[in-house]
């Protein structure tokens, strides 16, 4: 299969990359190396060294024998989209080329107009390409779970049954994101589904809960085709502070009452899903929407994980709760469908605590480069605009 990644340099891009390539498929894609400048905006860098391009490119062909068709640029430019499409004539793009983070989205009104306009310019300008100029593609967009909110009822994939004056209709379900980056997947996914059914596209919108994990089998030992793995307050997951905070001997530091409760996947189970989705394309004019994770945790719990896996390792993990710089709810319903990638085949390659051992026997070894940048692991950006650090509180 002929698969292009938009966002290849990034976490999941060039995981995936490699991973479709270790799997015999032909991989092209495109960067602009905005998730470098931001990191470095956030006064952080990755815990593992990422290698520049060209050495990423050398050893992707050391490995598989054959070439990744890169090119540089920004997904906002239309012209180089339709014309790279026209160029590579892929038979699936994956959609990773987005900002990511909701702290950075909530900065100030600069960044959040950057999110919202790099987002939905982007995803509209892969849309009209792909009418142009290879309309019988699929398109994997990566949304998130976060687009759904802590609704008090059950989450489905994408859509509901209603029953409204009598009448019964199959709907998107409410969406109630809490950030400008997730208002901008809302907005991605509504216009996605509008491009399927007005233009007959086909699309797998990938509600994905939180990645975890330092490598993927593929990448063997090779540092040069490592991904990166980011701790700061902005592209650093709770999860991913915690391990950082565990290695360099810091408190691990959950928001608040550590409540909050969302869905949690392996970066190999991620491409093991993202991979299913390919596979198994839909229907000309198919939107379709896939949760995908393995589990779901509290970020308590996941303190409570980390301590454990650091504690068997002899880090003498510490945890101190702290302010919650966000306005969100810290105790809540939260129970999501999952069902989907499971009936295409879906196995967990395995729990938490194990993916925990790996990650940080990992991280060990990039202690310094943790250390070098430990004043990024503290949150001082706030929903409602102060830029102060956060406070631990009393007790644990």
């Amino acid at each position: 299969m002929r698969v292009f990644i938009a966002g290849v340099d990034g976490y999941l891009g060039w995981s995936l990359a490699v991973h479709l390539a270790s799997l015999g498929h032909e991989v092209a894609g495109i960067d602009a190396y905005y998730r470098r400048d931001w990191v470095a905006e956030m006064g952080s860098q990755s815990a593992t060294p990422i290698r520049r391009m060209t050495e990423r490119l050398a050893a992707f062909h050391d490995h598989f024998g054959r070439s990744l068709d890169f090119r540089r640029g920004d997904l906002r430019n239309y012209n180089l989209v339709l014309n790279t499409f026209r160029a590579f004539e892929p038979e699936a793009i994956v959609h990773l080329g987005e900002m990511p983070s909701a702290p950075y989205s909530m900065i100030d009104v600069e960044h959040a107009v950057f999110t919202q306009t790099n987002n939905i310019v982007t995803t509209l300008n892969i849309l009209f390409a792909m009418r142009e100029a290879c309309p019988e593609a699929h398109l994997v967009k990566l949304g998130t779970m976060g687009e759904y909110g802590t609704p008090n009822v059950d989450i489905p994939e994408g859509f509901f049954e209603v029953e409204f004056r009598g009448r019964r209709d199959v709907l998107p379900f409410p969406r109630q994101a809490g950030s400008w980056y997730h208002q901008s997947k809302v907005h991605d996914s509504h216009n996605v589904a509008m491009a399927c059914r007005i233009w007959g596209l086909r699309s797998t919108d990938i509600m994905q809960g939180v990645v975890y994990g330092t490598r993927i089998d593929a990448m063997g030992d090779d540092e040069r085709l490592l991904t990166r793995f980011d701790f700061d307050q902005c592209f650093g997951t709770a999860i991913n502070r915690f391990c950082a905070q565990a290695v360099i001997g810091e408190p691990l530091t959950p928001f608040g009452t550590g409540g909050q409760r969302r869905g949690f996947i392996p970066l190999r189970d991620s491409m093991q899903c993202l991979t299913l989705a390919l596979l198994h394309p839909p229907q000309p004019g198919e939107y379709r929407v896939f949760n995908q994770f393995a589990e779901t945790y509290n970020v308590l719990e996941l303190a409570e994980k980390v301590k454990k896996v650091g504690d068997e390792l002899g880090l003498d993990v510490e945890i101190r709760r702290t302010e919650n710089p966000r306005i969100e709810q810290e105790e809540h319903y939260y129970n999501p469908d999952h069902a989907q990638l499971l009936r295409l085949g879906y196995r967990p390659s395995g729990d938490l605590e194990g993916e925990l051992r790996v990650v940080l026997g990992d991280l060990l070894r990039y202690r310094d480069r943790i250390l070098a940048r430990k004043q990024a692991l503290l949150p001082d950006i706030r929903w409602d605009g102060r830029r102060r650090k956060v406070r631990y509180l009393e007790g644990r």
